[in-house]
């Protein structure tokens, strides 16, 4: 079953009709539905945005909830207190509405008023582009940050650098704090992510990073949007291990990582490479590379 399918099996028959009638020209570039109640249906592609005729409700936004999440609330309950879950595909479904709030920390979102689903793509191939800056000579992997604005390609990116690196025996080891590297769903990643892959899904990268040197001897760790100060710990913790660490992080420009909380790993020349992406010409586009 293809992505789009494997969504709309799960939505109301009020929401799914007129997604049923589709072309699959279409249909194959969905990245996003966005469902907000009182509002048209609105479907997100690299190519713009198609607007459906369908109006959600707040019945139907709980009623879609419950069908993605097959009613497992306590399953879920961390992830629902965040505001997104994961589901069975990799797929990732962002929550909004009215936040409880228990000692300083949001403990539900009840009262739904929209949802982003978020499709989660396999490109196997696309960090072939890069593949010469991630390996050196010697064949040693070499610490590398990709850096993109949003939708811009780069979880899909760091997705295949795993399959890539694992099919050339060296030991990966992802943490996937967000659950969106692998996507892993009854103890197995939703993703190719090659043979020899270690995947600590749900962990914190300050924490998640620290465990997977002690107990997994990854050549490589790979992790999805560093950026707290805590994260530079983890990093340097990495640097002085002798593993490699390819990550990602949010922006467009030099100037976002000297502006970044991760700007002394920058400045440290920690990363050997750091690539820009763009959707210039599509998801995962290389606008530039720069040798640390």
């Amino acid at each position: 079953m293809d992505t789009f399918r494997e969504i709309l099996v799960r939505l109301p028959s009020s929401v799914r009709q007129e997604l049923e009638a589709l072309p699959d020209a279409v249909t194959g570039e969905i990245e996003e539905i966005r469902l907000r109640c009182g509002q048209h249906v609105r479907l997100q592609t690299a190519k713009g945005e198609k607007i459906i005729s369908h109006i959600v409700t707040a019945e139907e936004l709980v009623k879609i909830l419950n069908s993605l999440i097959k009613y497992s609330y306590y399953a879920y309950e961390e992830d629902l207190a965040k505001g997104f879950v994961t589901i069975e595909g990799g797929h990732r479904v962002g929550i909004c509405g009215k936040a409880v709030v228990k000692n300083g920390q949001t403990s539900l979102i009840k009262e739904i008023s929209s949802m982003n689903i978020r499709f989660a793509k396999e490109f196997k191939g696309c960090s072939d582009k890069i593949a010469s800056y991630l390996v050196g000579g010697d064949g040693r992997p070499l610490s590398t940050l990709i850096v993109s604005p949003p939708g811009c390609g780069k979880t899909t990116m760091l997705r295949d650098i795993c399959r890539s690196l694992s099919s050339r025996r060296l030991k990966i080891a992802v943490c996937d704090e967000r659950s969106e590297i692998a996507g892993m769903y009854n103890s197995q990643p939703s993703f190719d992510l090659g043979p020899r892959t270690d995947v600590l899904d749900g962990a914190a990268k300050a924490q998640g990073i620290q465990m997977l040197i002690r107990s997994m001897s990854p050549d490589v760790i790979i992790t999805d949007e560093i950026g707290k100060k805590e994260d530079l710990e983890a990093a340097r913790q990495c640097l002085s291990s002798g593993v490699a660490l390819i990550t990602s992080i949010h922006g467009s420009r030099q100037e976002d990582l000297n502006k970044s909380e991760i700007a002394p790993l920058i400045t440290s020349s920690f990363f050997e490479n750091i690539i820009f992406l763009s959707n210039r010409q599509g998801p995962g586009f290389v606008e530039e590379v720069i040798n640390g």
